[in-house]
């Protein structure tokens, strides 16, 4: 089967895509706005871009009622985020920060997400995380006709629990994939067979 994607409609080649490329990694975005009400929303269009300069991408669409997302928004404004990458623990928390709130309400305050304020630059980390990672807006693309904008983030730190790195800087937690509509947890981790 060929399915042209010039010829289905916005929303399926969404469900494709989305059904196609998995697992994906969730970025868990902390942002605030001018009046310092922290938003925290996940993204699961999301991936490392380059190590030189360090950056990744994410893309963010709009509100049901066709405004910016609060965190596409807000990283316009201040032109900073902490990116927080979510473990199985954090899976509840997570899926319920995705509820469209106003802007003036935080999802860390309706849905008790604590978070922990590391350097004074940029927003706070969500508590329990195993790693975030502090990013400036590098650059948004402009997709002609998309409802979606992708920004690039470039890494400017990142923080990481003790407890989820080795000295050769190989981390180890348990990340949430999303897989299409549902979530995954990854289970057993294969070492990569070696080439001879």
């Amino acid at each position: 089967m060929i399915i042209d994607y010039e010829q289905i409609k916005q929303k399926d080649r969404y469900k494709l895509m989305a059904g196609g490329i998995i697992p994906r990694p969730i970025a868990w975005i902390v942002t605030k706005n001018s009046d310092n009400v922290i938003n925290i929303a996940p993204f699961s269009y999301f991936t490392g871009l380059s190590s030189n300069p360090p950056t990744l991408i994410v893309s963010i669409g709009h509100k049901s009622d066709k405004t910016p997302k609060d965190t596409l928004k807000n990283i316009r404004q201040s032109k900073k985020c902490t990116l927080c990458i979510a473990d199985e623990a954090l899976l509840e928390p997570m899926h319920f920060s995705s509820k469209e709130l106003p802007d003036f309400q935080s999802e860390a305050e309706v849905f008790d997400i604590k978070t922990k304020k590391i350097l004074d630059e940029f927003p706070p980390i969500i508590d329990k995380v195993p790693l975030a990672f502090f990013c400036e807006l590098y650059e948004e693309i402009d997709l002609k006709k998309s409802k979606t904008i992708p920004l690039i983030l470039e890494i400017k730190k990142e923080y990481i629990n003790e407890n989820c790195i080795d000295k050769n800087l190989k981390t180890s937690y348990k990340p949430i994939a999303r897989l299409g509509g549902e979530y995954a947890f990854l289970g057993k981790i294969i070492n990569a067979p070696t080439i001879k």
